[in-house]
């Protein structure tokens, strides 16, 4: 913010702004692999999985070691493909364990002995999400096609149990996208899911999950970004809308002490019908700085444009070392005044909306300083 401040009045005062802090994000989210076994009609990442891009493992654990210097806190293995594929994932796991971050990991469940077998390297804040989307087998197979005929929904929930006993403080999530009839991903049909939503729930809670995480179905815009485009439903928007809020409704009714129902934002503003108030944003995307996504194809300044060109900030090997990772605060520099989030994010329902708004009015504000006092989640880095 300061950084920002001072740039503004040097670029007012027609003088040479001030360096890039030496700073790197928050919060990761790194890309293990592209490579997947699964066939998802939903997947965003469609176009990246099984790419030929691959990380260098030596390049990877110096820049993780860099970013944690620079204030990296948190990393959430997502995306882009399998990170349990990935050889080394249980070493990367602990590495990223002793430069004390935080770690989530979102997996399709598929190599629950890997999961199994990193349980135990995790702390109290991290937590485990898997990807499933369906309370039958016959759903999850015709929605994630997995390569093993013979991989079944069970399966995958019956590792949870063991994942939980060989660590009670880590918190294991089900997560469950929502689609309804129409939706598509480049002109092909998605399998409807919204009335499993409360099977799923009680699968989820059967099998020892802490939580459900409900989220919509999202969509590649024609320029890359991921968003949310309920007008394509085949049935009456207020009717789709009117089924989802039911079938949620009943889901969280089989909340416990133990177990609960996370309803995403994206779903919360869908529901109310203000989904499009999230898709007014400021010029500047101020998360950039704070949230970044580093995936074997480069490093990308937001999970809604990973892969997209436009929204790449340099490559994989962007804190390599010290003299790279000053280099990429210069291009993240760039990026910010180039990247246009009120136009490149006018369709996405951004979660980050409101802070970055509020960040934006700190910035602009013409005091000095301004004080910020920590938030009851000051532990949680995840952002």
């Amino acid at each position: 913010m300061r950084w920002r401040r001072e740039l503004g009045r040097a670029r007012v005062e027609g003088r040479e702004g001030p360096a890039p802090p030496d700073l790197a994000p928050i919060s990761l989210n790194l890309d293990l692999t592209t490579a997947c076994n699964y066939r998802c009609d939903h997947c965003i990442d469609w176009d990246i999985l099984n790419t030929r891009h691959r990380h260098d493992d030596a390049e990877l654990e110096a820049s993780l070691r860099a970013m944690a210097e620079r204030g990296l806190r948190s990393v959430i293995l997502i995306g882009g493909g399998e990170p349990t594929l990935h050889p080394g994932f249980e070493r990367f796991v602990r590495f990223a364990k002793d430069l004390s971050l935080q770690i989530a990991v979102v997996s399709n469940g598929s190599r629950g002995d890997l999961l199994l077998e990193i349980a135990d390297a995790l702390t109290p804040g991290d937590w485990l999400r898997l990807s499933l989307d369906a309370g039958s087998d016959e759903l999850f197979r015709a929605m994630h096609r997995p390569v093993s005929r013979s991989l079944t929904l069970d399966e995958i929930c019956a590792w949870v149990p063991q994942i939980k006993a060989r660590n009670r403080s880590l918190r294991v999530g089900y997560s469950y996208i929502i689609v309804w009839r129409g939706a598509s991903r480049d002109g092909v049909a998605l399998c409807e899911n919204i009335d499993e939503i409360v099977l799923a729930t009680e699968r989820a809670r059967r099998f020892g999950f802490d939580f459900i995480a409900l989220k919509p179905v999202l969509e590649r815009a024609p320029g890359g970004a991921e968003v949310m485009d309920p007008a394509g439903a085949q049935e009456e928007l207020s009717r789709v809308v009117a089924r989802i809020r039911g079938e949620v409704a009943r889901a969280r009714a089989l909340t416990s002490e133990t177990f609960s129902v996370h309803v995403s934002t994206n779903l919360r503003v869908l529901e109310a019908g203000n989904w499009a108030e999230l898709t007014r944003q400021p010029r500047t995307c101020h998360m950039q700085a704070l949230r970044q996504v580093l995936t074997p194809m480069g490093l990308y300044n937001c999970p809604a444009h990973r892969g997209v060109d436009h929204a790449r900030i340099t490559g994989r090997d962007a804190f390599a070392d010290a003299e790279r990772a000053r280099r990429t605060g210069f291009e993240l520099a760039a990026l910010l005044d180039r990247f246009d989030a009120s136009q490149e994010c006018r369709e996405v329902t951004c979660l980050y909306n409101g802070v970055n708004w509020w960040l934006e009015k700190m910035i602009e504000d013409p005091r000095e300083d301004v004080e910020i006092l920590p938030g009851d989640e000051r532990l949680d880095h995840f952002l």
